[in-house]
């Protein structure tokens, strides 16, 4: 008794700091969080018949899909499957499980993300983290030095997830990327391309592309005077500009990671340049960022990448922006973002670089770079397989689309029914399932209501609803004549065509639709 009266208090309290929140105006993902525990202690009062109540809900940054979401989510996964198939790839699988070595040091100041799972008494193992650290064990493990691969699969991140904003803790990756020892930027460019055509077939509004080089980071950091030992950690920081201002990003590198004032306004200096060739030559002549071989040979591939852009026809959507830094250890050549700048689409953040900005910047859809050095770390030998790659931001493209078919009246169906088997009469359900087996046999997308005697008025009415675009009708008059009579459900047209004809008039229909 002692112990509800407790739990009794501590639903009145937690109901106070939910009213406090929701009276300030606090975040939905801190009051849902607040509600959850509000729920969850309301569930150990239990119910009626004596048994705890349990809350049916998610788990914190998952979520369910549902058809109609579904339908929406294959239509983007087909655009981006048939990109890479068109560019030459093939798909592998990877456990969605590693052992927890395997990914351990790999992420830098992101390690701290993954899930580790509770020791079954034999390997310790975390899930995976993205999709890239698993292709390099699995080209070390097999001995494979070069591949042309995609691999579309649910990672894991123990982030706090901003779901309104495709930020979740389960989601998907879409991966393509190139191994093998090739020239220089060629497969660098081709996965340019591929960000630029599937961004382009998905419509999502305006979008850039933006590069850069961790060689030109590393050589612009140590010509700064950042000391050996911290070119990680405010890489790290430098790869937060896109989600703060400048002034709380040189905070950070002065105060929490003990860099001089005079670095960070150097690096300060050269992250706010932006452009194309034309900016990579420039820099090869800047006096401070010439005197760097790793940042001259940064520059000379940026150069060439942009020849190649050209030839690809991309260079409208490509920039060279020095403040991009990718906060991921083991990338060491070209970086790339694809950033969507899309008017009328929740930001990403509600600080804006920039207050005169008129795009708003929807966030990053898409990102990559070169890592030779990945592979290598796994191989006994040490043997390197250099690796070029992209990785699709799936779940922030599909809350976009979603956000699109809902602002839009376009009816998204979650079915490919192609033709309703319907009669018109009582009595009719053994003809109904002789033409339904044919339409299937014959691989015709079909279906019929699971009653004896349904109404004409309700099957119609199915096919109206689910956007089904023909009907078969089958009445006794159409029995005795020896057709079946078929409905267009957008017109209303209906035409009688012989029972020979049907599936040949039911494809004809169906393939001009």
């Amino acid at each position: 008794m002692e112990n509800t009266t407790q739990i009794q208090e501590a639903i009145k309290v937690q109901g106070e700091v939910v009213r406090k929140l929701k009276s300030e105006k606090a975040s939905k993902e801190q009051i849902d969080e607040e509600v959850a525990k509000l729920l969850q202690l309301k569930a150990q009062l239990g119910g009626d018949d004596g048994k705890n109540q349990f809350v049916l809900k998610t788990p914190k940054g998952t979520r369910d899909y549902n058809p109609r979401q579904m339908a929406i989510r294959e239509k983007v996964f087909s655009t981006i499957i048939n990109c890479f198939k068109r560019h030459g790839a093939e798909t592998i699988d990877t456990p969605v499980f590693e052992l927890k070595e395997t990914l351990t040091g790999k992420y830098g100041e992101d390690s701290k993300l993954i899930y580790d799972l509770k020791d079954q008494g034999g390997e310790l193992l975390s899930l995976r983290y993205d999709l890239t650290v698993p292709f390099a064990r699995y080209l070390a493990m097999n001995k494979i030095t070069n591949i042309k691969r995609y691999h579309i699969a649910k990672v894991y991140r123990r982030d706090n997830p901003a779901m309104t904003r495709g930020r979740y803790r389960e989601f998907y990756q879409c991966d393509f990327d190139i191994a093998g020892q090739y020239d220089t930027m060629i497969p660098d460019a081709e996965c340019l391309k591929i960000v630029h055509e599937i961004l382009s077939a998905l419509e999502l509004g305006d979008f850039h592309i933006k590069v850069n080089d961790r060689r030109i980071l590393d050589g612009m950091f140590a010509v700064c005077g950042v000391p050996d030992d911290k070119f990680r950690t405010i890489c790290s920081t430098v790869d937060k500009l896109d989600k703060m201002l400048w002034e709380d990003v040189k905070k950070e590198m002065v105060v929490e990671k003990g860099l001089s004032e005079e670095a960070a306004d150097q690096i300060g200096a050269y992250v706010s340049m932006q452009g194309g060739m034309d900016l990579a030559e420039r820099l090869l002549q800047d006096p401070k960022m010439s005197q760097s071989k790793q940042a001259c040979a940064g520059l000379s591939d940026i150069k060439l990448l942009f020849s190649y852009l050209q030839l690809f026809q991309v260079t409208d959507k490509v920039v060279f922006d020095l403040s991009l830094a990718r906060g991921l250890d083991y990338y060491t050549g070209v970086i790339y973002e694809a950033v969507l700048t899309q008017a009328g689409v929740a930001p990403v953040s509600n600080d804006t670089q920039n207050g005169s900005e008129e795009r708003v910047s929807v966030g990053s859809v898409a990102g990559g770079g070169r890592y030779d050095g990945l592979v290598g770390m796994f191989d006994p030998k040490g043997r390197k397989v250099p690796c070029v790659g992209v990785s699709i931001g799936i779940e922030r493209i599909f809350s976009i689309m979603e956000q699109k078919a809902e602002a839009s009246a376009e009816k998204v169906r979650t079915t490919e029914v192609q033709v309703m088997v319907v009669s018109a009469q009582k009595n009719l359900l053994e003809e109904r399932l002789r033409l339904v087996t044919e339409l299937w046999n014959a691989g015709v997308k079909a279906e019929m209501m699971y009653k004896k005697n349904p109404k004409l008025l309700s099957q119609l009415h199915h096919c109206e609803e689910s956007g089904i675009p023909l009907v078969a009708i089958l009445g006794e008059q159409e029995l005795k004549d020896g057709v079946v009579k078929l409905r267009v459900v957008a017109t209303r047209e209906e035409v009688d065509v012989p029972r020979d004809d049907v599936i040949s008039e039911i494809r004809r229909r169906t393939s001009q639709a």
